[in-house]
């Protein structure tokens, strides 16, 4: 692990740590629950900023097929995750796995256990003012 990834991922976990009782953006009955930790514009990019995070993800929980406006990095704290992008094969994640998406992807996000939940950390680069995911039928 690069010095600048353990720095990242150092923050990452100070952030979840201090802000533990962050804002909750759903309702407990929802397959996955937000909790944002961090919201920031980026510097030098009009029109852009970062949200950053974490998805707890029901066991079984499914999260309907979607896409972004912008890009998605994940991060697995815990459990798995299964990604199934549209006309591609599926993705499993499992704890320390990262993965990208690129807001082209139009994907279905779900819990790979039916018994235990999932915990993932999610790093948005959108577009500012737009929602932070759309959902596709």
């Amino acid at each position: 692990m690069t010095s600048r990834m353990l720095i990242a991922m150092t923050a990452a976990v100070a952030i979840i740590a201090g802000e533990a009782a962050g804002k909750v953006s759903s309702a407990e009955d929802q397959p996955i629950t937000r909790t944002e930790l961090l919201r920031a514009n980026l510097t030098g990019i009009e029109g852009k900023e970062t949200v950053i995070y974490i998805a707890d993800v029901k066991p079984g929980g499914v999260g309907g097929k979607h896409t972004h406006y912008g890009d998605e990095f994940v991060y697995i704290l815990e459990g798995e995750l299964i990604v199934e992008p549209v006309g591609k094969p599926p993705i499993t994640l499992k704890v320390g796995n990262v993965g990208h998406l690129t807001p082209d992807v139009v994907h279905v996000a779900r819990n790979g256990s039916g018994r235990e939940s999932a915990k993932v950390l999610v790093i948005l680069v959108v577009d500012k003012g737009k929602p932070l995911a759309e959902a596709v039928k």
